[in-house]
C-alpha cells in the first residue's frame, strides 16, 4: 500500500469495511490509516483514553509550525442491530448514484476523501500545515476528542482553524446545540400491590420526575428563539428509556430513567442540570421519609458542548469562501466542534452527506456529495498549497 494512490471511492470502501461500532475497537481502521499515511512519508501520533483498545490519530502534512487547518472526523459508527438493512452494512453497495453502508454519511466518507487527496496535497506543495484528526467514541458522547486535543497541545501544535466533516450537505454550520445525557435510578421498597402502606414504588417516583422534566421542557419551549435558525428553535428535553418493575401486582423496587437535553447556545446547560438535580434531591428526601432504604442516584452519561456562532471565526470565513456560500446554517445535532472551540481552536462543521441518513438502516451518501466534498478540499489546496 506504500505510496499507492487511491480514489475517494476506494478509500470509502476500505473504511466502511471496518466495523467500528462504538462498542468495538477502532484499532484496525487506525492502523490501516497510519500505514496508508506512512506510505506517503507521513508519521501519525496516537492518543488514547481509558480504553486501550481505541485510539485517536493525528497527522500533519506539510511544514511544521503554527497555523494550518485541521480536517477532523470520528471513526466510530452507531450499531446496526435490529435495523432492516437490504445489504451488508459493512460493504459499500453502489446503486442509483448512491453509496450504501454504515458510516457512508456519518461520517467516514469525509475522512476517506481527505485521505485520498493526501498525495495531491503533497504534490502541490503545502505552504502551511494540513492536520488530519481522527477520533474515537464520538457517537457515545465525544469521549475521544479531548484526549486528541490534549495531545496536540502537548506537542505545541497550534492550528488556526478546524473543519469538522459531519454531514451537512456541504453547507456551512457555525452553530449547533449541545447535549447532556443522564441516567437516574430510583430504589423503592417492594411489596404486594395491595400493601401500599409498607411498599414504596420506584416507578411512581420515576413518573413524578418524568412529569417534572416535561414541565421543564414546556418552559424552555416558551423561550424559543426562531431568529437563531434552529429547528426546533428551543432547548429540548427528552426521556429515551424508562424501565422498572417486574409485575403489575408487585410494587416496583427499581426503575431507571435515561434522559437528556439539547441546549441552544443561548441557554445554560448547568441551569437545567441544577434544576433537575434539585428536584431529585427533594424527591429523595420524601422517599427517605417513607422508608430509609429508598434512594435516588444520577450519573452523567454524555456531555457535549454547543458550537457558538462567531462572526469573526477564521474557520467560518474559510468554509464560506471554499463553498461560495454567503450565509451559515445551524444544526440541532451535536458534534465535536464545540469542544474544539472551547479549547481555543475556531471550528466549523461542513461535510458531505445528509444528517437525515445518519443512524438509519440503508444509510447512504450520494456520489454528488462525494464529488462536492472532493471539490471543496481541492479549493482548500488552492489556499494552502504552493501551486
Amino acid at each position: 500500500m506504500a505510496g499507492q494512490s487511491m480514489t475517494p471511492r476506494q478509500v470509502i470502501d476500505h473504511l466502511i469495511a471496518f466495523d467500528t461500532t462504538s462498542r468495538y475497537s477502532n484499532m484496525e481502521l487506525i492502523h490501516w490509516v497510519a500505514d496508508y499515511l506512512k506510505g506517503w512519508g507521513i508519521e501519525s501520533s496516537l492518543s488514547r483514553g481509558e480504553d486501550d483498545k481505541k485510539a485517536n490519530l493525528f497527522a500533519t502534512l506539510g511544514p511544521v509550525g503554527d497555523g494550518g487547518i485541521v480536517l477532523s472526523g470520528h471513526t466510530d459508527v452507531v450499531p446496526v442491530d435490529g435495523q432492516p438493512w437490504d445489504t451488508d452494512p459493512f460493504k459499500v453497495v453502489e446503486k442509483d448514484g448512491k453509496l450504501y453502508g454504515r458510516g457512508t454519511s456519518d461520517m467516514k466518507s469525509f475522512i476517506a476523501i481527505a485521505l485520498a487527496l493526501v498525495p495531491e496535497f503533497l504534490e502541490r506543495g503545502l505552504r502551511k500545515p494540513l492536520h488530519l484528526a481522527l477520533t474515537f467514541d464520538e457517537e457515545i458522547g465525544c469521549l475521544g476528542v479531548q484526549h486528541l486535543i490534549d495531545d496536540v497541545k502537548a506537542q505545541g501544535i497550534r492550528p488556526e482553524a478546524a473543519i469538522i466533516g459531519e454531514p451537512t450537505n456541504m453547507e456551512v454550520v457555525d452553530a449547533h446545540k449541545g447535549i447532556a445525557g443522564f441516567r437516574t435510578s430510583f430504589r423503592g421498597v417492594p411489596a404486594h400491590s395491595s400493601m401500599t402502606h409498607i411498599g414504596v414504588s420506584a416507578t411512581h417516583a420515576a413518573g413524578r420526575f418524568v412529569a417534572f422534566l416535561d414541565d421543564l421542557f414546556e418552559e424552555y419551549q416558551g423561550r424559543a428563539r426562531p431568529d437563531l435558525g434552529f429547528v426546533p428553535p428551543y432547548t429540548t428535553i427528552q426521556v429515551g428509556i424508562m424501565n422498572g418493575g417486574i409485575a403489575s401486582n408487585i410494587i416496583a423496587q427499581d426503575c431507571l430513567v435515561d434522559w437528556h437535553f439539547r441546549t441552544m447556545p443561548t441557554d445554560d446547560p448547568a441551569e437545567i442540570e441544577a434544576r433537575a438535580k434539585a428536584y431529585l434531591e427533594e424527591l429523595k428526601v420524601k422517599l427517605h421519609a417513607q422508608h430509609p432504604e429508598c434512594d435516588v442516584t444520577t450519573t452523567l452519561r454524555a456531555s457535549v458542548l454547543p458550537l457558538k456562532p462567531d462572526a469573526a471565526s477564521p474557520a467560518t470565513e474559510l468554509a464560506l469562501a471554499l463553498t461560495g456560500a454567503n450565509d451559515t446554517n445551524q444544526a440541532s445535532f451535536a458534534t465535536e466542534a464545540g469542544i474544539f472551540q472551547n479549547n481555543g481552536l475556531p471550528a466549523v462543521v461542513c461535510g458531505p452527506g445528509d444528517i437525515a441518513q445518519a443512524h438509519q438502516p440503508n444509510e447512504f451518501i450520494t456520489l454528488e456529495q462525494v464529488d462536492a466534498c472532493t471539490a471543496f478540499l481541492r479549493r482548500l489546496m488552492g489556499r494552502i498549497c504552493e501551486r
